[in-house]
């Protein structure tokens, strides 16, 4: 690995701006926009995916071998990703910082503990719970309604047994008991807000509007009314600056936020993203799970920043398509060949193609190669695709030198195809008509049903003004 300030100096970091974190990771400092900011913007490249198997589909890889094959051509690329939650490391899916010739490092270093990010948000998160608590034990007066506490508590790590708890126990020296639950700090509303705000300025006015409770009149409660903006900022000081760290061949990637895709919006943060776009040519990044989750969401909501992709790859497995077609996991692992489940599954591509082209967006389908895949299935692939580029990655194996063939086709469809990028919705139109559309037009489903939960909600959305938010 190359020290730190080397990997800043290649992707025009200077040392003043850099805040070491050891030999290999560091931060930058947010004074870096003051020279940066008004540089033209390089080329935006979002890496998503068919629905993944649940190990999967090598997205992260891609991401990583994409932009080492982008520096392989000559271009001056570099990457962004999510920090890797330990709840999920130390789980069945493992860590989150790539695989074989195409990770970033130090691994074990991102993958555990990192730059502290995840004890920070943890930390303001639970900051904020505490105070709430502390409120309603020291007379309560804003009348709230302990059954409508709605701001959990979180950690870093799955543990299935603090998902649903009674705090407050011990009696009337120890708290007002109520029901509680943990969440994952991955799935905070501090995370997504850090990863959301472009500075601390913005970070605050976002944290006061953060909904904790109602009251018995329904009224919500606020971090504003609590009193606990500036002390849950101040926790994340040095989280909110991005960090820095290098791939397995030395090109610069920033590894910054981890909002889940199925709770947030599942990308690494807009700070990350926006200074990647002012230093490099190529900024390669990604979204969570697949076009119809991540991807829309990165869409819909990130892209309202001011952020708009040039080309999207679309990462697919044959594994993957199988298994969409019909046949076992475990068979489609083994690599067995199944022309039938495999041309089946294809309709599944093919509707993620749709997803991408309805945001007015040029696609490039890129297959991961797994070692027990066939020539004959890949061309099935391929020759379905049609006029639409396509190629074999095989950067796992091969790092950036495997992605080579990908890279070209991305750079070619950036200068052939220009995006014509709309957003599937506007925010003025009314909140069902908003989950309507995402519903029917993304997921394909024939009308949508409301419980008589989310009926209540979207009357107390509606009574408080939130209608005008986007859908995540």
């Amino acid at each position: 690995m190359k020290n730190i300030t080397c990997v800043a100096r290649d992707i025009g970091i200077r040392e003043n701006e850099l805040i070491p974190w050891g030999e290999y990771k560091a931060k930058v400092s947010l004074d870096i926009f003051k020279r940066v900011g008004k540089k033209k913007n390089g080329k935006l490249i979002l890496v998503t995916t068919t629905n993944p198997t649940f190990e999967g589909e090598g997205k992260t890889t891609i991401t990583i071998g994409l932009a080492q094959a982008l520096a392989r051509l000559g271009k001056k690329a570099c990457l962004a990703i999510r920090e890797p939650s330990i709840g999920p490391v130390m789980g069945v899916k493992g860590g989150g910082t790539g695989g074989g010739r195409c990770q970033v490092l130090p691994a074990e270093d991102i993958n555990l503990h990192f730059t502290g990010d995840m004890h920070a948000i943890s930390s303001a998160h639970n900051l904020l719970s505490a105070l709430l608590d502390n409120h309603i034990f020291h007379g309560d007066a804003f009348h709230i309604d302990p059954r409508y506490i709605v701001w959990p508590r979180v950690m870093d790590m799955n543990d299935r047994n603090l998902r649903n708890v009674v705090v407050g126990l011990g009696g009337p020296k120890h708290g007002v008991p109520h029901q509680d639950r943990f969440s994952i700090t991955a799935a905070s509303e501090i995370m997504a807000i850090l990863c959301l705000s472009e500075g601390m300025e913005e970070l605050k006015k976002r944290f006061e509007n953060i909904i904790v409770a109602y009251s018995y009149d329904e009224e919500p409660i606020t971090a504003k009314q609590l009193n606990a903006v500036g002390a849950m900022a101040a926790l994340l000081k040095d989280a909110i600056k991005p960090n820095l760290v290098q791939t397995t061949e030395g090109v610069p990637a920033f590894v910054h936020g981890g909002p889940f895709a199925n709770i947030a919006h599942g990308t690494s943060s807009i700070l990350a993203t926006k200074l990647g776009l002012k230093l490099a040519d190529y900024f390669v990044t990604e979204a969570g799970f697949g076009t119809d989750l991540g991807a829309e969401k990165f869409f819909n909501i990130v892209c309202r920043h001011g952020i708009r992709p040039d080309v999207v790859v679309l990462v697919v497995s044959l594994r993957a398509l199988k298994w969409h077609g019909g046949m076992s996991l475990h068979e489609a692992k083994q690599g067995k060949r199944n022309m039938r489940a495999l041309k089946k599954g294809l309709e599944n591509l093919q509707k993620h193609i749709e997803n991408v082209q309805m945001f007015g967006l040029p696609v490039v389908i890129a297959l991961n190669r797994f070692s027990s895949d066939s020539e004959e299935e890949i061309q099935v692939v391929e020759e379905y695709c049609g006029n639409l580029p396509f190629a074999v990655a095989d950067v796992y194996e091969e790092g950036g030198e495997g992605g080579i063939e990908l890279a070209g086709k991305v750079v070619d469809t950036i200068y052939n195809h220009k995006p014509d990028f709309r957003f599937l919705y506007e925010l003025d139109m009314p909140v069902k008509e908003k989950i309507e559309t995402i519903a029917t037009k993304i997921y394909g489903a024939g009308k949508v049903v409301y419980s008589v939960t989310a009926e209540d909600d979207l009357r107390i959305i509606k009574k408080i003004g939130l209608t005008s938010l986007p859908i995540c």
